[in-house]
């Protein structure tokens, strides 16, 4: 048994923060992580961070974008984020000088309760955990979701908060919208006679427009490339299925037809946006490094052997498509050049095979209680009293199904794929409270949500972006040493108190 003031789970860089933030307060503070690296997406292939509104940016946000800038010798901001290697680095650096206890390969398994507390938690590696406060920082929720605490998965109807951006979304045109006329049939490339579906799609049919479904944002990986002559060439891994890659080939034959073919990098998301002349891959356009199929949908609430086979399915599909889109004969030929001239860097991952250690878990689980972060306070760049942290980047709702229908054209219908669910909205500066991060208090006395917080599926699109992670991971662990050092529950730590510190390292509350 390991005792501890203070006990995080979740190395995410929300945990991170959580952990050196108790510790700075002078908790004695175990970090557990179900895996083999610190950072979570910052040090798992996300370089490119999604920043909003630079000023908003405050506390252990702000200490990592200086550490980054301190550690290339350029100005703050020069870089949109760091290499993966670099970002773990500083995390460890962080956790070491605060001197955290990390536990690593340290799954939850179980929690034990009495009271609404958590008493103890154990893990896969064996480790049992005794502490007077939890930190839950893991994308997924699971120890908030494992000691009993509400929780909500996916999308919700526009009835339910009055959200005009809530629910399925309406099938528009756009960047990551299908383009018309692609079948979804294997053996009918017209699309007039229904038949088995081609891989990558979701089967139909949809909810109807502004109903919930649960849906999650797709995921996927974030995958570092480099131009570098030592690169790791792309490579066809045993298992790759040429059938899996038909919907790829329509796609591009029809770009070709219409005279629409892009450089590679478009397809990818690709600029040399990262020092040394690395980039950060992303979803970008109808057919992407994102899967689509609704594998993502079963994620948040799937036991670990179902995750890890979502995980390992989202894993072969970016390493497929980077072999595709560099080698498949329908690809365009200044496309698949274009591609050639990337590679996997041979710095970055050598113990996952240089793809990314971290699955992009776009969204999991939100808590549930009376106080909800909704659609209406971000577009109203509402700040509430017991602000903690402030937001201010844009609804961003990947797209959250690749799925078909019939389209009702003269003389019969045809059937077409569709894209559904990306949308950006832009909102002003807004704040998240701290009663956003703490159940109610008749679930759970002792636990403070750093990620999974109590948010709409529609305000979660932006909360969910690194930088405010490493905020509210920041506010978590000085409430959590707090309520441990006065032995109270976290829905009594004193906000004014918590504030007042939060502006002393540097926290931005205001504008």
């Amino acid at each position: 048994m390991i005792d501890a003031d203070v006990a995080v789970y979740g190395a995410t860089s929300a945990g991170v923060c959580a952990a050196v933030a108790a510790a700075r307060a002078g908790a004695r503070v175990l970090l557990l992580e179900p895996g083999r690296h610190v950072g979570g997406m910052t040090s798992g292939g996300l370089g490119y961070t999604d920043v909003g509104d630079p000023r908003a940016l405050g506390g252990m946000a702000a200490q990592f974008r200086a550490a980054v800038a301190e550690h290339y010798g350029v100005p703050v901001g020069r870089y949109a984020g760091p290499e993966p290697h670099v970002a773990e680095e500083i995390f460890l650096r962080w956790l070491d000088r605060a001197g955290v206890t990390v536990v690593m390969h340290a799954p939850l398994v179980g929690v034990e309760t009495h009271d609404g507390r958590i008493r103890t938690a154990a893990f896969g590696d064996g480790t049992r955990a005794a502490a007077a406060v939890f930190v839950d920082a893991s994308y997924e929720g699971d120890l908030l979701a494992a000691s009993g605490v509400s929780y909500a998965i996916g999308r919700e109807s526009r009835a339910l908060h009055g959200e005009q951006f809530a629910g399925r979304r309406e099938v528009v045109p756009g960047r990551h919208a299908m383009p018309p006329w692609i079948s979804p049939f294997r053996d009918d490339p017209a699309g007039l006679r229904e038949g088995e579906l081609l891989p990558q799609i979701k089967p139909a049919p949809m909810a109807e427009v502004g109903h919930g479904d649960g849906g999650v944002m797709s995921f996927g990986y974030r995958v570092c490339l480099s131009r570098a002559a030592d690169r790791i060439p792309f490579r066809r891994r045993d298992g790759y299925d040429d059938a899996r890659w038909e919907l790829g080939r329509r796609i591009f034959a029809d770009a070709e037809r219409r005279g629409d073919v892009h450089p590679a990098g478009r397809y990818v998301g690709l600029e040399p946006n990262l020092p040394g002349g690395k980039a950060d891959g992303n979803s970008l356009g109808p057919f992407s490094l994102s899967v689509l199929d609704g594998s993502a949908w079963e994620y948040p609430d799937a036991d670990a052997l179902r995750r890890e086979q979502i995980r390992r399915h989202h894993l072969h599909h970016a390493e497929d498509f980077l072999w595709f889109l560099a080698n498949d004969p329908a690809v365009p030929a200044e496309v698949r050049r274009g591609m050639q001239e990337w590679g996997l860097p041979a710095d970055e991952f050598a113990d996952t095979g240089h793809l990314p250690h971290q699955l992009y878990v776009r969204e999991a689980r939100r808590m549930v209680s009376h106080v909800v972060l909704t659609e209406h306070e971000l577009r109203a760049g509402a700040v509430p009293r017991d602000v903690v942290a402030l937001g201010s980047y844009h609804l961003d709702i990947r797209e959250v199904q690749r799925t078909w229908r019939w389209v009702h054209e003269h003389p019969q219908p045809i059937a077409m794929v569709v894209n559904e669910g990306y949308l950006s909205v832009p909102v002003p500066v807004y704040g998240i409270g701290y009663s956003a991060l703490v159940p109610r208090r008749d679930e759970c006395s002792n636990l403070v949500a750093a990620v999974c917080i109590l948010a709409s599926h529609v305000a979660f699109s932006s909360v969910r972006m690194e930088p405010q992670y490493q905020m509210l991971g920041h506010a978590a662990g000085l409430a959590a040493a707090a309520a441990a050092r006065r032995r109270q529950a976290v829905q009594d730590v004193d906000v004014d108190d918590l504030q007042s510190a939060l502006r002393d390292q540097g926290g931005v509350l205001s504008l």
